[in-house]
């Protein structure tokens, strides 16, 4: 029986499906080695990639909560602990306040100013998942969430939040809009049928090309960054990587196959992390 349960709530944080892990932590990550000049300290990184770890598998509860009645009439989400009526209301809520208490336990280990904006992270996070009732523009409130590691990331390395790291947290919330709006443009026959918003609905068949002007907003700021800071060729060599994948994800989405959708969205995966070594490697050379 504890057995089952466990497996239950491993299924409702999500972590048998770890990409949100990794589209949450890349940011968090680029925002840790540009504070850190590519040495960040150990107990920040640490409380940090927990943190995020934590903090997904809240929100991916707090999520199925959310979505508890819709979840059920979605071909793709049916089959949810919640949904399939697997693990009770009480219980995710439960879980929910657990997983969140460790997290900000953790950041209690870092200074007064990432304590201050974890509250922020966690108001966006709690909040996100009720946006798709309200607003076209879940996906961006997505990126507001998903990108608050950035800044928490370079408080807890050097005590302020400079001017670059918002610059990094608006690439970021521009990624998440691109990449959410191919997970969105998967669901779209089904949210319409239900009345769920999103950006796929909104931008219909523009779709496409909404997501190339995200993709390239990010690029350019990620660019400008690196002009920033004066980064060389091993950042830029990052970023063509991660201009070549933007390509190859526009192809997988080229008929608005929901299975390709989904490919180009766990593509993103890759693209976080050529950024990512990127960075590590300019500041190794």
């Amino acid at each position: 029986m504890m057995k089952e349960k466990f497996e239950l709530y491993w299924r409702l944080m999500r972590f048998d499906r770890p990409i949100g892990i990794f589209l949450l932590l890349w940011p968090a990550l680029w925002a840790l080695w540009v504070a850190g000049e590519g040495a960040p300290d150990i107990l920040v990184t640490v409380v940090i990639v927990s943190g995020v770890v934590l903090m997904r598998a809240a929100g991916c509860v707090i999520n199925d909560y959310a979505d508890r009645e819709i979840d059920p009439h979605v071909e793709r989400t049916r089959f949810r602990p919640i949904a399939a009526g697997l693990v009770s209301e009480k219980e995710a809520l439960m879980l929910f306040a657990g997983l969140c208490l460790v997290a900000f336990g953790l950041v209690l280990l870092l200074n007064v100013k990432t304590i201050l904006l974890s509250f922020v992270g966690l108001l966006l996070a709690a909040s996100y998942p009720f946006m798709k009732r309200y607003t076209f523009f879940p996906q961006a409130y997505l990126g507001l969430a998903f990108g608050w590691a950035v800044p928490m990331s370079f408080a807890a390395q050097i005590n302020t939040v400079p001017a670059v790291a918002w610059m990094l947290y608006l690439a970021t919330l521009f990624w998440a809009l691109a990449y959410d709006t191919m997970y969105a443009m998967a669901d779209r026959e089904d949210d319409l049928k239900i009345g769920v918003k999103s950006t796929a609905i909104l931008f219909d068949g523009l779709d496409r090309v909404f997501i190339a002007m995200f993709q390239a907003f990010v690029l350019i700021l990620l660019y400008g960054i690196g002009q920033t800071l004066e980064f060389g060729w091993p950042y830029s060599l990052g970023l063509l990587i991660a201009a070549g994948l933007s390509v190859y994800q526009q192809y997988l989405i080229r008929d608005r196959d929901p299975g390709q959708c989904i490919q180009a969205f766990l593509n993103n995966n890759l693209l976080g992390m050529s950024v990512f070594a990127g960075l590590a490697l300019q500041f190794l050379v």
